[in-house]
């Protein structure tokens, strides 16, 4: 067909032949955009409805806050989560300073110091990857004491040693909260000071539909539903009014931990340097030298002029390995945050806090995609003026997520001490072992028939055990020990046995006579 012949045809069969410009596109995902965030909010308007009108107040405060992340989710580009590999630059040396530098100076009035400290717990999280029901935090992990159990004794300590008053302030997820309050009943007797405040409930949104998966608010099952991450503590905190409470009580900051990690304890010497530095720093994040276990785990940058936390998820897929790198990124967050209150009321109420979306992609039990769309604490870094780093030791970062983290903390490389977990003097290294449990030991019930008692660990550098293994009373674990039993065998390692740089595999019974 000739041109004169292509421009004789009608208007509209033209533009079926054009191929459609970027403005084209660009116009029809505005408009999809647009038609999703109303749908979704109609959606949301009916489930206001289904709660008593007592509540709906409180219920549309947490859409509200819903809605803006999925406003953001649905304006920002796919990789705009990733960022510029190029624009990266290591921290300068001022913004992430080494813990020995602070742990020079005299702490002085140590009472006025602590007067001005809140502790913060992330209680949200359940003990079903261990196998157990309810809370994670009332898992006995030492001397048949809980997570919770740990904290409160530390408090209570430093309470009665420096004469003050430092409250322990719980965010709780839905899941947690009811479970966690009937615990706390138990705790009547303790001087601390202890406070609730609930994690947002935001529903989960059908990856397809866009819309959420729930039609009803008081009959929904939880899998409907899901707590938005740990970056939802600034939000929700504010909303539940604790947050003016404890800056009209002269409290100036928040030491911010997950309860599973037993290392997150109060330091003074952190505590001194954000309180008398003349430099005002309203966001510290503690880091620890990276090991092998700790790869995958954030790390701080300067990005755009400012100290911002780099995780694996931002990290373009050709340079995963590099950011896995001990040599080049060397260091790691460990979620143990300390956070000026007043600098968050301001970013609240000005909404200047900003941190990247986690798209988190999930299977319901009825066969529903959906996603989950969640932020982290430590995200938040950028929002506040004077961020910085401090390297702290490796003591200072002792999470339990699995059974493998369970039985070093149960070992003899702890001694416990009113709350506190020690690494024991008889240790010739500052790091803990790296402890690698098959499946067989993955729930907590099962892992403690598999021990007759937990093994001596002080000179164990890795320990690897695969299949159906079990260990009596007495043994000792030392350098590199590796216990595989193959499908089918079992390997039961013998009361008093002392493995040394050993690999055991095959079969090795111990039969009763």
């Amino acid at each position: 067909m000739s041109s004169m012949q292509a421009n004789s045809l009608p208007m509209n069969k033209r533009l079926l032949k054009r191929s459609p410009s970027q403005t084209d596109i660009a116009a029809f995902k505005d408009l999809t955009k647009i038609d999703a965030l109303k749908t979704l909010q109609k959606s949301l308007n009916k489930l206001v409805l289904t709660v008593p009108p007592q509540l709906q107040k409180e219920v549309r405060v947490e859409f509200d806050g819903f809605e803006k992340l999925f406003s953001r989710y649905l304006n920002e580009s796919v990789d705009q989560a990733s960022i510029d590999w190029q624009d990266i630059q290591p921290p300068p040396p001022e913004t992430v300073i080494p813990y020995a530098k602070l742990a020079e100076e005299e702490i002085e009035d140590t009472k006025s110091l602590l007067d001005k400290l809140i502790v913060v717990k992330l209680n949200g999280g359940l003990g079903t990857t261990m196998g157990c029901q309810g809370p994670k935090s009332v898992i006995s992990v030492r001397s048949g004491l809980t997570f919770l159990d740990l904290t409160i004794q530390q408090l209570e300590q430093l309470n009665r040693q420096y004469d003050c008053d430092v409250p322990l302030v719980l965010m709780n997820s839905f899941n947690t909260h009811e479970e966690t309050e009937k615990v706390l009943q138990k705790y009547s007797h303790v001087s601390v000071k202890i406070y609730n405040f609930h994690q947002s409930k935001y529903p989960r949104v059908d990856r397809e539909t866009l819309l959420p998966v729930a039609t009803n608010m008081s009959s929904q099952e939880n899998e409907c539903w899901y707590p938005p991450g740990h970056g939802d503590v600034y939000q929700s905190f504010y909303n539940s009014g604790l947050l003016d409470q404890f800056i009209e009580q002269g409290k100036e900051y928040m030491f911010l931990s997950n309860i599973d990690n037993l290392g997150a304890t109060v330091d003074l010497h952190i505590l001194k340097h954000l309180l008398t530095d003349q430099t005002k720093h309203e966001f510290v994040m503690e880091v620890t030298d990276k090991t092998r276990a700790d790869v995958k785990g954030g790390t701080l940058i300067e990005y755009q002029g400012k100290l911002r936390l780099l995780e694996i998820a931002q990290v373009p897929k050709e340079h995963v390995d590099e950011f896995k790198s001990v040599s080049k990124f060397r260091i790691f967050n460990t979620n143990n945050l300390w956070i000026s209150l007043p600098a968050v009321k301001r970013i609240i109420e000005d909404e200047t806090l900003h941190m990247e979306i986690i798209v988190n992609n999930k299977a319901m039990d009825k066969g529903i995609n959906v996603i989950q769309l969640e932020t982290a604490s430590g995200a938040a870094i950028k929002s506040f003026e004077g961020a910085q780093g401090i390297n702290v030791p490796r003591r200072r970062f002792l999470p339990v997520k699995t059974t493998s983290d369970l039985l070093l903390v149960m070992s003899d490389l702890f001694t416990l001490n009113r709350g506190n977990l020690v690494m024991n003097k008889q240790r010739s290294f500052p790091t803990v072992p790296l402890v690698k449990l098959g499946t067989s030991f993955t729930k907590v019930k099962d892992f403690l028939t598999r021990f007759e008692s937990i093994p001596d660990c002080l000179e164990l550098d890795s320990l690897t055990v695969s299949g159906d293994v079990t260990f009596g009373k007495g043994v000792s674990l030392r350098g590199t020990v590796i216990i595989i039993a193959n499908h089918g065998d079992r390997i039961d390692i013998p009361p008093g046995a002392i493995l040394e740089n050993k690999i055991v595999s095959g079969n090795l019974r111990i039969l009763e006579h």
